[in-house]
């Protein structure tokens, strides 16, 4: 779920790029987007 929220964000992000549509809004929810990424990868479930 998380993977195609961050997908669909740089696809969005793209798209406001080329067509300068939304751009800071975008680029808010994407540094978002990968700031919860990392915090996920960084604190991941961890097997015993």
């Amino acid at each position: 779920m998380l993977y195609t929220l961050i997908s669909l964000l740089v696809l969005f992000w793209i798209v406001g790029l080329v067509s300068n549509i939304g751009g800071s809004f975008i680029h808010t929810l994407l540094v978002l987007a990968v700031a919860i990424f990392i915090f996920n990868m960084v604190t991941g479930r961890r097997t015993s």
